[in-house]
């Protein structure tokens, strides 16, 4: 659904370094204690979870697939041309720089410092859940640490064309490394870690035109938003499904990713042509669909983690798809009517159809007999989406709208 992994092309991503906040996290978990004497079975598998490991104390990275967290980059030189050029005289510059004070203020300097009940709570969750929390984390992280990639190459290369929006950027990378690092070192209370250099090198980046980027980046950050609140309030009210303390964290945490949505949403205030046009519409329905999609089955894959923290994965991923869509049209001139009971009707179908590609790819038939087995299940697939694209969609956007962070709704 999305868009597919791109070499060679212009002004693509080449990471010079790795923050060295992340760098420390994943060091200190190769060097700790816990994680050196980590179990492994003959064939290199993590003895309590069977995860399979690349060395000592560091997973294997989780296979890439069609709904897996991906690596972005764009075309780089558009960007610099972008906001060299008409972008620089477009750009509200009293809200740019009240953006970047906000930035800077980095409320969430001392926010993410772990306790002893980290490891404690971890060693409590065995088996099924064990391995469903390490999933959970990788996931997170490896998402987390995608926009600092991103992010980073942003602030670095439009340094000297826009230097207030390349701070902003890089101060946003500096909230992502937090996270990423944060969730790594959470990975080595469960006697493993994620090698974040690898990733860097090996991991494939899916390209993404500059416009296309500011629209998935801002339902990225704010579908995080939301997630996280709710996982948070949830919790909140129902401490005894409280298993493991880094949620106590999502607070604090979501209102990042708020702030960095909100960025993004002045970005596109700055460029009517990506709001205000017929083409616009479609492309923002597009990336609607393809998050809120990907997120219904994914976690729908994974309905064992929300039920170990009590919460029932189709309610939450409604609730969480409805905030989101309420908040998109704030900004988005039109988005996808999820409240119509046919969209939820249909992502439930697809959840089934991706039940049945995994029991096909878990079988022993051949591999030619399973391209055909599928064949009908990704006719089925193709079907939903596009009558889920072309519903009648929601009218919506303005370019007046005000920069707040939404209060989370009282069911949640």
């Amino acid at each position: 659904m999305l868009a597919n992994s791109r070499s060679g092309m212009r002004g693509s991503l080449r990471v010079r370094s790795t923050p060295s906040a992340v760098v420390r996290s994943s060091r200190s978990s190769r060097s700790s204690p816990r994680v050196a004497a980590a179990a492994t079975t003959p064939s290199g598998a993590d003895s309590k979870t069977g995860i399979k490991m690349m060395r000592k104390g560091v997973k294997e990275a989780a296979d890439e697939n069609i709904l897996t967290p991906r690596f972005y980059t764009t075309d780089f030189e558009e960007m610099e041309e972008l906001f060299g050029g008409e972008w620089n005289s477009q750009l509200n510059k009293e809200e740019m720089e009240a953006v970047l004070k906000e930035f800077q203020q980095d409320y969430n300097q001392r926010h993410f410092v772990r306790n002893d009940t980290f490891r404690a709570a971890a060693d409590k969750i065995e088996g099924p859940a064990r391995k469903i929390f390490v999933e959970f984390l990788e996931r997170s992280c490896t998402a987390e640490f995608s926009g600092f990639l991103l992010y980073k190459e942003l602030g670095r290369r439009l340094k000297k064309i826009n230097p207030v929006v390349a701070e902003v950027f890089t101060l946003m990378s500096r909230d992502e490394a937090r996270h990423a690092g944060f969730l790594n070192k959470a990975l080595s209370d469960f006697d493993l870690a994620l090698d974040l250099g690898f990733l860097t090198k090996n991991r494939k980046y899916t390209f993404f035109k500059p416009k296309f980027i500011f629209y998935a980046t801002y339902l990225s950050e704010k579908i995080g938003y939301w997630r996280y609140i709710s996982i948070y309030r949830h919790l909140q009210r129902n401490p005894d499904c409280q298993l493991y303390p880094m949620f106590e964290y999502f607070e604090n945490w979501c209102q990042d990713e708020s702030r960095h949505g909100d960025f993004f949403s002045a970005l596109l205030k700055a460029q009517p042509q990506f709001l205000n046009t017929w083409e616009s519409k479609l492309w923002c329905r597009f990336f609607c669909l393809s998050v809120y999609v990907t997120m219904y089955l994914n976690d729908h894959q994974r309905s064992a983690f929300y039920e170990s923290v009590g919460l029932q994965t189709t309610e939450f991923n409604q609730h969480v798809i409805v905030e989101t869509n309420k908040t998109t049209a704030r900004i988005f001139p039109a988005v996808l009517d999820v409240e119509n009971p046919e969209f939820f009707e249909r992502c439930d179908k697809m959840v089934e159809l991706n039940k049945q590609l995994s029991a096909i790819g878990a079988s022993d038939a051949p591999d030619f007999v399973k391209s055909l087995q599928k064949l009908p299940i990704l006719a089925g697939f193709a079907s939903h989406l596009l009558a889920l694209f072309f519903m009648a969609p929601v009218e919506a956007g303005s370019l007046d709208m005000e920069s707040t962070t939404p209060a989370a709704s009282a069911s949640f």
